[in-house]
């Protein structure tokens, strides 16, 4: 049986586009292996496939890259495989060499348009490390996926490869029964809005959607998650007095969460245009709002208001901001008819992309590896 190991530097929990990668995977006959790292808060795994969880003495930052690439290096090096999969650029140098080492395949999987991202634009030093990095490997690569048509097209551009795009909608699965909102302690009095994602990250839009709640008191937001952004939406809601509008719930399981967003009236997705990740992003939560039938609030990105504009399953805003948050809010209080037709349109959404046209894709990229 071949084997394939999947890199990634998250703690595997709620990364449902590896989980989906290693599944192919097992159905194409590989034995698979997904590493990852150990946090304090990871949540128990149970997977049909084999799982390795490093502990790591850095958590973030230069030293935490570092330590995870050479460890990572010396795993891939040891452990058997004819195919390794690098998950966006922080894993892909330890996978590279890996692979050239040991004569394996080797599948690039860019989530992002990753030395875009503000914590990169933000740190120029830092970022030329990593653009370095991904000029020296990038045009070396056989075999890319992307997550969107605006990022291949970017990464088409910049160095002449137009990566296979495998987006991020879920495969139809059964979520289980609906719990009541007051199984989940949430109120039935209250127009609910929500906005999920590990990745709850500076400029996100979570401080603006929270700022927007003062105005907001017959509301409720919940944020389901964690990121960057985290301790300063803590700080505001509690400085701002909001801790009856607003919840923050830590990460959890993927059904579990998803049973507070079916019993939401309205999903978020709020990412500025202020850096060409963002500006490009298709985040996983726009099609996991549409499964959860309920339509949406979007900011006005090409990808992302593309679709909610193609399927008429929610609004867009032309900017950021909390006023205009609580105005489309409102609008959408004061007429719940136009608030049925979004849903039903989100539903129709959710049906018409077909997360197993993005499987049969991914698949035919595995099988194409001679």
């Amino acid at each position: 049986m071949p084997r394939a190991i999947v890199t990634v530097t998250n703690d595997l929990g709620t990364d449902n586009r590896v989980h989906r990668t290693c599944t192919v995977l097992q159905e194409l006959g590989y034995a698979v292996l997904l590493v990852g790292r150990a946090l304090p808060g990871s949540l128990p795994l149970d997977r049909p496939y084999g799982t390795h969880r490093m502990r790591l003495l850095f958590r973030k930052g230069a030293w935490f890259y570092a330590e995870y690439n050479l460890r990572l290096f010396l795993l891939l090096i040891f452990r058997r495989s004819s195919l390794i999969v690098a998950n966006d650029l922080d894993t892909l140098l330890a996978a590279w060499m890996a692979a050239r080492l040991k004569g394996s395949q080797l599948v690039y999987d860019s989530h992002e348009y990753f030395t875009e991202v503000p914590e990169l634009v933000e740190r120029p030093r830092v970022r030329r490390i990593w653009l370095a990095i991904e000029r020296w490997i990038f045009p070396k690569l056989k075999h890319v996926v992307t997550v969107n048509d605006s990022i291949a097209k970017a990464y088409h551009t910049r160095y002449g490869i137009l990566p296979t795009v495998v987006r991020n909608i879920p495969m139809a699965r059964d979520l289980g029964s609906l719990p009541s909102r007051a199984d989940l302690g949430l109120p039935t009095d209250r127009f609910i809005l929500i906005m999920q994602g590990s990745g709850i990250n500076v400029q996100r839009g979570a401080e603006e959607a929270v700022a927007a709640m003062a105005e907001l008191p017959d509301s409720l937001l919940l944020l389901v998650g964690g990121g960057d952004a985290w301790q300063v939406l803590e700080r505001m809601v509690l400085e701002d007095g909001l801790s009856e509008r607003v919840r923050l719930l830590p990460r959890m399981p993927y059904e579990r969460m998803m049973q507070y967003t079916r019993n939401a009236d309205l999903g978020l997705s709020l990412d500025k245009d202020t850096n060409l990740n963002y500006r490009f992003s298709l985040p996983n939560k726009l099609f996991d709002y549409f499964r959860a039938s309920i339509p949406v609030l979007v900011s006005d990105l090409p990808e992302v208001a593309g679709i909610v504009r193609k399927f008429e399953a929610g609004v867009v805003i032309a900017q950021v901001d909390p006023d205009l948050i609580v105005r489309e809010v409102r609008a959408l209080q004061a007429d719940l008819g136009h608030l049925e037709a979004l849903r039903k349109n989100a539903i129709f959404a959710a049906h018409s992309l077909d997360g197993a046209h993005e499987v049969a894709t991914l698949r035919a990229v595995f099988r194409s590896i001679g």
